[in-house]
C-alpha cells in the first residue's frame, strides 16, 4: 500500500506556514514511511502562502532523503520547455525523488493571469492540457541514460545518436527540443495525474504513473479504478505501471478500520490525504493518525528505493 499528503500552502484563511514548520512536517511524513508529498498552491488569486510549489520542493530537496517530492503546476502558468526543464533539474538536485501533479480541471480565474483573460472552453483546455504533456514528457526522454559524454580531450559533449530531437508541432504548442538539462536520474520524473473525469480516463491511463481519485463510495472507487486498469492495459502498458489513490478525508471515526474496508473493497493502491494549510491539522496527522498508521502497519509498507518511482514500484518512466 501506498501513501501521500496533500498539502496545499495557498490555502486562504488558514494559517501562514513557514519553511521551518513545513520541513519539519514532511521529515515527520518521511520517517513514518510516507511515500509522497504532493505540494500545491494556486495564482489566480491572493495566497496565504509565501511560496511557489516547485520552488519550495528545491528547499524541501536540501532536507529529506528518501521521500517523494510532488508539486502541482498548472498548464497555463507555464510554457511546457520551462515545466519540463524546471522538473528535470528538481529531479537532479532530489537524486530522482521529483513528481508532477497535472491536474486536468480548469481554474478559469487562473488564465486571466497569463495572458487568457477570456479562458478557454473546458473542450480546449482539455486538449491543449493533454498536448503538453505529451510534450512534457517527450522532452524528459530526449536523452539517453548515456548521451552525455563530457568528453573535453574528444570535443564532444553528448553522442548525437543518443540525443533526441522531439520537433513537435501540434494544435497549441511548438517545441523543438532537446532539454539543455540532463537525463532525470530515474529515467523521467513521475507524472500524477489529478482532477479527471471520465473523459479524461483513456488519456490518464496512457500516460500517468500515479492517478489521484476523488474521495466516493468504494463501489464507485473500485468501478473507477477497474476501468483506469482495463484501459491501461488495452494502451499496452502492465497493471503495475500506473498506481490508483484514492483521496480521503481524515475524519473522526476510526481512521484505521475505515483505510482497511477501503483497501479491501476499492482496487486502489493506497491513500491520498489532503490536508489544508494548519499548523493544527499537521500536528494533528503528525501527533494522532501517523502513530496510528505506523502501529497498525499501514505506512512504511512501501517498496524500498533510492527513487520516487523506485518507491512506488513504477519500473522506467514514459508510460511504458
Amino acid at each position: 500500500m501506498h501513501l501521500a499528503i496533500s498539502l496545499d500552502i495557498a490555502a486562504n484563511g488558514h494559517d501562514i506556514l513557514d519553511l521551518g514548520q513545513i520541513s519539519a512536517f514532511v521529515r515527520q511524513a518521511e520517517a513514518a514511511g510516507v511515500d509522497m508529498v504532493i505540494i500545491s498552491d494556486s495564482a489566480d488569486e491572493p495566497s496565504g502562502s509565501p511560496f511557489e510549489a516547485t520552488t519550495l520542493l528545491a528547499a524541501l530537496a536540501t532536507v529529506t532523503e528518501k521521500i517523494g517530492l510532488v508539486a502541482s503546476a498548472s498548464t497555463l502558468a507555464h510554457q511546457p520547455y520551462n515545466l519540463a526543464r524546471r522538473f528535470a533539474s528538481l529531479d537532479i538536485i532530489s537524486h530522482g525523488r521529483i513528481g508532477w501533479n497535472a491536474t486536468l480541471k480548469q481554474n478559469p480565474r487562473g488564465a486571466a493571469n497569463f495572458s487568457r483573460p477570456e479562458g478557454f472552453s473546458d473542450d480546449d483546455f482539455r486538449r491543449r492540457a493533454e498536448e503538453y504533456i505529451g510534450v512534457v514528457q517527450g522532452l524528459w526522454q530526449g536523452w539517453d541514460a548515456d548521451a552525455l559524454l563530457f568528453d573535453k580531450a574528444g570535443g564532444r559533449f553528448h553522442d548525437a545518436d543518443k540525443m533526441h530531437v522531439l520537433d513537435h508541432k501540434g494544435e497549441f504548442f511548438a517545441v523543438r527540443g532537446p532539454l539543455n538539462v540532463a537525463r532525470s536520474p530515474q529515467d523521467t520524473p513521475v507524472l500524477v495525474m489529478s482532477g479527471l473525469n471520465e473523459t479524461d480516463r483513456d488519456f490518464a491511463s496512457r500516460g500517468a504513473d500515479v492517478i489521484l481519485i476523488a474521495e466516493q463510495s468504494a463501489e464507485a472507487a473500485n468501478a473507477a479504478t477497474a476501468d483506469l486498469r482495463r484501459q491501461a492495459l488495452a494502451a499496452g502498458r502492465k497493471p503495475e505501471g500506473v498506481k490508483v489513490l484514492l483521496t480521503v478525508a481524515i475524519e473522526s471515526e476510526p481512521l484505521v478500520d475505515r483505510l482497511r474496508a477501503l483497501l479491501g473493497s476499492s482496487g486502489c493502491d493506497g491513500f491520498n490525504f489532503v490536508l489544508p494549510a494548519e499548523v493544527a491539522a499537521l500536528q494533528n496527522f503528525t501527533d494522532r493518525v501517523l502513530p496510528e498508521l505506523q502501529s497498525d502497519g499501514l505506512a512504511g509498507r512501501g517498496q524500498q528505493g533510492a527513487t520516487l518511482r523506485a518507491r512506488l514500484g513504477l519500473g522506467t518512466g514514459g508510460a511504458k
